[in-house]
């Protein structure tokens, strides 16, 4: 006996292959999701492990230390030291006024500035430093003993007090201007015989330690950077600082150690910003101006006046007078050298003519001087000759 066709059977078939299927997809689209999820997380991890670095590097710069960057020693109320230490750099106490030990201690260079403008001025200095270092982010959180740490340039910040057990090196990876700066909530403490290593470019010029109460570092302990203290700073027999020891306002207390600034090169960063500049520019043209001009020059005229000299020559007439002797009427003549004569001899006829003919010539020379002398026209002149 054949069993009959009953539709309600075929619909729930159906209907369970349906669910089946849909199932199936569900599961597949679930782990391709989770294996997508952890791929992408694999990748992210990645990432942050290759950028991390470079990016707190490129997000930290040097703290401005201002006027307190050239002292070696700096401090609120009192500066105290015991054995030989030497101190390479400004040293500096404001507002107190008490500082001890020196000698024995040494200040090989440097100036020592008690409570006057200067080392009021890198007080203040400090202060914005401080307060600099205090604020930078993004910071990592570190262990509270950072002893055996190798680190890579960045801001790090302790969870309260931080201890250096041991080594901590500090690795610029070969970049010279690689920045570490430490944020301590509490205090600082090294072990005796603990050290801090810089290496790879590092240089003690771009260390920080803000420090929010006091510092200590152990005996025989090695140093590197500044610290910036809000309290003070001790420093126990034989630890040795590269880097600056500044305490806001507490004491510095010293004890056979050597504390020397480093020499810092200036690192500086150059911006071309484009800029446009309007220059006026006078154009100087030369101009030729001519002024009529009228001289007067006095003239002097010399007429040549012709002097006419007439030579008058004075003839002298020599007269020759002769007397005659008077003969009385009717005496007769007698001859030579007789009283009475009939008329005149003829010498005495000649020496007439002679005299008559000298007056004669005489008359006529002067007529003709004065005809040469005269001029020769007009009737004036004929009336002169005439006369």
């Amino acid at each position: 006996m054949s069993k009959s066709f009953r539709p309600e059977r075929f619909i729930f078939k159906n209907v369970r292959s349906q669910r089946a299927r849909r199932g199936s997809t569900v599961r597949n689209r679930r782990r391709a999701s989770g294996v997508f999820s952890l791929g992408a997380t694999g990748i992210v991890s990645a990432m942050l492990m290759i950028f991390g670095v470079s990016q707190a590097n490129a997000a930290t710069i040097p703290v401005n230390l201002g006027a307190a960057s050239t002292y070696a020693i700096l401090a609120g109320s009192t500066i105290t030291n015991t054995g030989s230490s030497v101190v390479s750099g400004d040293i500096g106490l404001s507002p107190g006024t008490s500082i001890t030990g020196f000698p024995p201690g040494v200040q090989s260079s440097g100036v020592t500035n008690v409570n006057d403008a200067a080392a009021l001025s890198a007080q203040s200095a400090l202060t914005s430093a401080y307060i600099d270092a205090q604020g930078q982010t993004p910071a990592t959180t570190t262990v509270s003993d950072l002893g055996g740490s190798t680190l890579v340039p960045g801001i790090y910040k302790a969870p309260s007090s931080l201890a250096i057990t041991g080594t901590l090196t500090l690795n610029g990876g070969g970049d010279p201007n690689a920045v570490f700066i430490f944020q301590v909530p509490s205090a600082l403490t090294t072990a005796s015989g603990s050290s801090v290593v810089l290496e790879n470019g590092v240089s003690a010029c771009n260390v920080f330690w803000q420090v929010t109460s006091s510092a200590t570092l152990g005996t025989s302990s090695t140093f590197a950077g500044t610290i910036e203290a809000q309290t003070s700073i001790t420093l126990d027999t034989g630890a040795a600082v590269s880097g600056r020891v500044l305490a806001s306002t507490g004491a510095v207390t010293l004890d056979a150690n050597n504390v020397s600034v480093p020499v810092c090169a200036n690192v500086t960063t150059t911006t071309t910003v484009p800029v446009t500049t309007t220059v006026p520019v006078t154009t100087t043209v030369p101009v030729t101006t001519t002024v009529p001009v009228t001289t007067t020059v006095p003239v002097t005229t010399t007429v040549p006046v012709t002097t006419t000299t007439v030579h008058v020559t004075t003839t002298t007439v020599h007269t020759t007078t002769t007397t005659v002797p008077a003969i009385p009427a009717g005496a007769p003549e007698t001859g030579f050298g007789g009283t009475a004569s009939t008329g005149p001899s003829s010498r005495d006829l000649l020496g007439l003519g002679a005299v008559a003919l000298m007056l004669g010539a005489t008359a006529m020379a002067l007529r003709n001087r004065r005809r040469r002398t005269m001029p020769n026209d007009g009737p004036s002149s004929d009336d002169q000759r005439g006369s």
